[in-house]
């Protein structure tokens, strides 16, 4: 049985600096997928949001000469305009400072620990410990996962060697639960080579890991239940959003006769209904520590996660050393939202790595954009602008409809297999089929006003096909598109509102 309620949501964001373009684009593939489920006429759960707590943060804080929370109340404003200016359709924008997800996370805290194994061990202990910690990541690291001595992904910073007191979760009792729960789900990580990478890493062995900090050192955190001395360890903290952005755990308690609001989003052991989307690097975390802890506190597992790729900088990773990091909401002001959206979906393939280059971003825009479906819009309606009268009762030929119907379903079908890319690539091909019909029948030579009329009247109904295919990815230039053809009320006649120019060239 089909949900009819869809659960989606993006990762946190660490509010140590300003917005990247890479977060950008989890935004805008997370937003394709929700308004493509609202289209199925499903209920949608949106979440996004930031993640506030750490050794990092608690550094910057302290480099500004700021408190933590001065600090994070004005990074969290900057991750929300970027939200609202990338046009998501987000329900809930949590943060991990609200008091109610430090209550959700306390709970679970309580509850991992109540679990036990049976040996009589709980899920939580406390040992002393030496690790090499990387602070980019706020994630220990083996040798083999360094090289020359450095995380691969922050080069810059140092690798710092640590040794304390913590709690640990039992991750090593999850070793096998977590194959169970992959092979259950043979797409419960997407792309494919994602799901291998982690079966690889849970098969190899896991260690436990630690979950919280001496509160002397690093006093920014959630505190430990029944501990003073400790605070959580970000990440542990910081994947609880995912539930308690649902109200977890009043919401799991279920009113009188009605289901429980909490399984109704999240799903169950039997229906799990949880969608996540991530950056390559969350992979571990979101994919075998998160669900380990799930299964800890005895909930119910997500169901998918796509995995996405990182953006890069006129071919160079983006580094502050370089000067290439790209601030998306700068791009936005210059360019518009759909622009940048649709460069980011159309340019960026789907769950691989991708780049951004000004020079690249102007050729798609020109071309796609300028001259592809700005050009075919303006085309379409200046030649219905011109008819005195156009009706329902025109017929779209037998072949041009199927080739609409065949587009529609290809479109659905790529996004369902997180194909962003070439759904919009398959949307583009339909918009040169109206471009090359349009060419062909040449209308404004046709003398014959009926047959004119069915030709126009056959662009329109393409125009507003791909009207309604792009609200996924172009939702403000789709409803343009759409607001621009209207049917007159108790008649079968169509009025015309042209406005300004889609997508003005740029030069």
């Amino acid at each position: 049985m089909e949900q009819k309620k869809f659960y989606i949501t993006t990762t946190l964001p660490y509010v140590n600096a300003a917005p990247h373009i890479g977060f950008a684009l989890e935004l805008a593939q997370a937003d394709v997928i929700a308004r493509h489920q609202a289209s199925r006429n499903k209920e949608i759960f949106f979440n996004t949001g930031t993640d506030e707590h750490g050794i990092k943060i608690y550094r910057k804080a302290e480099e500004e000469g700021k408190k933590p929370q001065e600090f994070v109340d004005e990074y969290a404003e900057k991750f929300r305009a970027l939200v609202e200016a990338m046009n998501v359709s987000y329900t809930n924008f949590i943060r991990t400072t609200d008091a109610e997800h430090k209550k959700a996370a306390a709970e679970f805290w309580k509850r991992c620990a109540a679990n036990v194994n049976e040996k009589g061990e709980s899920d939580i202990y406390k040992a002393t410990y030496r690790t090499k910690y990387c602070v980019g990541c706020e994630l220990e690291k083996s040798d083999s996962e360094l090289e020359n001595g450095r995380c691969p992904t922050h080069l810059t910073l140092a690798i710092e060697e640590r040794e304390e007191e913590n709690y640990f979760f039992r991750f090593s009792r999850y070793e096998k639960p977590l194959v169970e729960l992959y092979n259950a789900y043979p797409d419960f990580v997407v792309p494919d080579f994602r799901l291998t990478e982690i079966q690889s890493f849970v098969k190899a062995g896991l260690r436990d890991f630690s979950i919280s900090r001496l509160k002397e050192k690093m006093p920014w955190g959630v505190p430990v239940p029944g501990d003073s001395q400790h605070v959580m360890y970000v990440w542990f903290d910081a994947l609880i959003n995912y539930i308690s952005t649902l109200g977890w755990p009043a919401s799991a308690e279920a009113p009188a006769g009605k289901p429980a609001p909490f399984y109704e989003w999240w799903g169950t052991r039997e229906q799990p209904n949880a969608f996540q989307i991530a950056g390559k690097d969350n992979l571990r975390q979101q994919s075998a520590m998160w669900q380990a802890m799930l299964m800890s506190a005895g909930l119910p597992n997500s169901r998918k996660i796509f995995i996405h790729g990182f953006i890069t900088s006129g071919g160079e990773k983006m580094s502050k050393t370089l000067g290439n990091v790209i601030d998306p909401m700068e791009v936005i002001r210059r360019y518009g939202t759909d622009p940048v959206r649709y460069y980011l979906l159309r340019e960026i393939p789907t769950g691989e790595d991708g780049d951004w280059s000004e020079a690249k971003f102007k050729e798609r825009y020109n071309a796609d954009l300028a001259n592809g479906l700005g050009n075919f819009v303006a085309r379409v309606l200046a030649l219905a602008a011109k008819e005195k009268k156009l009706e329902r009762a025109h017929d779209v030929p037998k072949e041009f409809f199927a080739r609409i119907q065949e587009v529609r379903k290809e479109v659905a079908g790529k996004i369902d297999s997180f194909r962003l890319h070439e759904a919009l690539a398959a949307l583009w091909e339909l918009i040169t089929f109206g471009d090359e019909y349009t060419n062909k029948k040449e209308p404004w030579k046709i003398k014959d006003e009926k047959i004119r009329g069915e030709v126009v009247f056959t662009l329109l109904s393409l125009m507003s096909e791909v009207g309604e295919m792009l609200v996924p990815f172009l939702p403000a230039t789709a409803e343009k598109i759409l607001a621009s053809v209207e049917w007159k009320s108790g008649t079968d006649t169509v009025k015309i509102n042209r406005g300004a120019v889609l997508f003005p060239r740029l030069e």
